[in-house]
């Protein structure tokens, strides 16, 4: 890292922000950014106003994060919290994911499909329809404040801002019924937690994609320093081919002098960088700020086309290919075998990518199989602290248990409560009259948690060391689905069995 004293004169280490206007291109990555951009904002903004039927008395919004009844719905699937493995799951998927998708085409992640990127293209798209293209919207902030100018900026501004407000509502409707929260929001009677969300989204899409955009990505995402790691020679990077662009050099020119040195195919029109949102130039190598949205490849290719040379002097490439055709002076003997996306199997079935897919694989697996097999029963059972055991008036010896049996089927089921174990003990649901019994019926909810206080009493005869620990035993009447949990009885020190 240089010094202070080897920063140039003039020149701080901090410097103000040079805005980037993005020229606006054609091309099939474009087209496939603003397919990804449609896709992506149509899930997020749609995905809470879709319904799914579970049945009476039940949420019926596809996807909700219920936090007052601490349920997770997805469609068909529904989470509690003791299962947020299956939401640690995906996250873990989700990792994994990123990391072979960048071992393979690069920061495509960043490129297409973060939020970041997509909120500044719609952004831009904005920008563009008030402002105009690239040298419009540079006349525009040189030219002196105007009637006209402000009223262009207010209306830009304001749709930045209704985008932000649609963005945070959005977010908040993920968090309860969406016709119901929206209704609530406009006539001022939802919860000031749902309004301090939108306050927050809309303030940080606004910012970030509104005003600092590019510079989100440069200084404050820490995915552009961890995703060096990812990469080696066979990843797939948007690549300047300069075995076949250099020297560069204005074509028209050069061929009025006679003894002049052969051209590359570059021009230096920098159409590549003209279009680059981030407002670098390929042409200098890797970089930090290339997010590899490949606009530069469309911008080069319309170019290449014009001058009727071949497509693919930028393209998305291997530092491995691109290092077989610098020291052969060309892939093969022909330049024009260079498509856009030159996808090779070792960039796609290399050993680090295989194991990133077999990690992801394997988790996803192990997630469905645990969802498909996962029990609709569960119960959670704990002793009672004090007092630990009560010696009844025949010498007997009663423990209390808190019992919370969880129903995850959308209707009423019926349970019978037995021990295992604990030889003559009978169960009793405190505060009822019926008498003590070696089984009780006890009737769960649908789709919640029966909570209630349950005695076992033993004689004083069958209490031994042996028999201290235990299982209760909790099965369905009907589906005849069941499950065994471990317990003990307490009982003094000094009680020795014996008749």
């Amino acid at each position: 890292m240089p010094s202070i004293d080897a920063v140039p004169e003039g020149e701080g280490l901090y410097v103000s922000r040079k805005k980037i206007y993005p020229k606006d291109v054609s091309g099939p990555f474009r087209r496939f950014k603003w397919a990804m951009l449609i896709v992506t904002l149509a899930i997020y903004y749609v995905t809470p106003w879709i319904r799914w039927s579970r049945g009476p008395d039940m949420p019926d919004q596809a996807v909700l994060i219920d936090l007052v009844n601490t349920r997770f719905y997805f469609f068909f699937i529904e989470i509690w919290p003791q299962e947020f493995y299956y939401v640690a799951g995906l996250l873990i998927m989700a990792g994994l994911g990123l990391f072979l998708v960048t071992s393979v085409v690069g920061r495509a992640w960043c490129g297409y499909a973060c939020p970041q990127t997509v909120w500044t293209d719609l952004y831009l798209w904005v920008e563009r329809r008030l402002e105009g293209d690239r040298n419009r919207q540079i006349r525009l902030d040189k030219a002196p404040w105007t009637l006209s100018k402000v009223s262009i900026r207010v209306i830009k501004h304001a749709i930045f801002l209704v985008i932000a407000v649609a963005t945070g509502g959005a977010w908040v409707f993920y968090f309860a019924d969406a016709p119901t929260l929206a209704m609530d929001l406009l006539t001022g009677q939802a919860a000031f937690a749902a309004y301090a969300a939108i306050g927050v989204l809309t303030f940080t899409t606004y910012a970030l994609g509104g005003l600092m955009r590019e510079q989100v990505c440069t200084y404050m995402c820490p995915w552009p320093r961890i995703q060096g790691a990812m990469l080696d020679e066979k990843s797939l990077v948007v690549t300047y081919n300069d075995w076949r662009g250099e020297p560069r050099g204005k074509h028209r020119k050069t061929a009025l002098e006679p003894d002049a040195p052969p051209l590359g195919d570059c021009i230096d029109c920098d159409a590549c960088v003209a279009v680059c949102p981030m407002g670098i130039d390929i042409r200098n190598g890797q970089q930090l700020e290339c997010i590899t949205c490949a606009l530069c490849i469309d911008a080069c290719d319309g170019v290449m086309e014009k001058l009727g040379k071949p497509k693919g002097l930028i393209a998305y490439s291997t530092l491995e290919r691109y290092e077989a055709c610098c020291s052969s002076g060309g892939c093969g003997t022909q330049k024009s075998l260079q498509p856009s996306l030159q996808v090779t199997p070792g960039s796609m079935f290399k050993t680090r990518a295989v194991l990133y897919f077999g990690l992801w694989a394997a988790v996803g697996v192990a997630l469905t199989v645990a969802l498909l097999t996962r029990d609709s029963l569960d119960a959670n059972i704990r002793h009672d602290r004090n007092p630990q055991f009560v010696t009844l008036s025949d010498g007997s010896i009663r423990n209390g248990y808190q019992i919370k049996i969880l129903n995850k089927r959308l209707e009423p089921r019926r349970f019978q409560i037995s021990v295992e174990g604990a030889p003559r003990a009978l169960l009793r649901r405190a505060g009822s009259k019926e008498p003590a019994a070696p089984t009780i019926s006890v009737l769960a909810p649908a789709d919640d948690v029966l909570d209630f206080r349950l005695l076992v009493e033993r004689p004083r005869i069958a209490i031994n060391e042996s028999f201290r620990r235990f299982k209760f035993r909790v099965v369905d009447t009907a589906r005849g689905e069941e499950g065994r949990y471990a317990a003990s009885f307490h009982a003094p020190s000094s009680f020795d069995a014996g008749p």
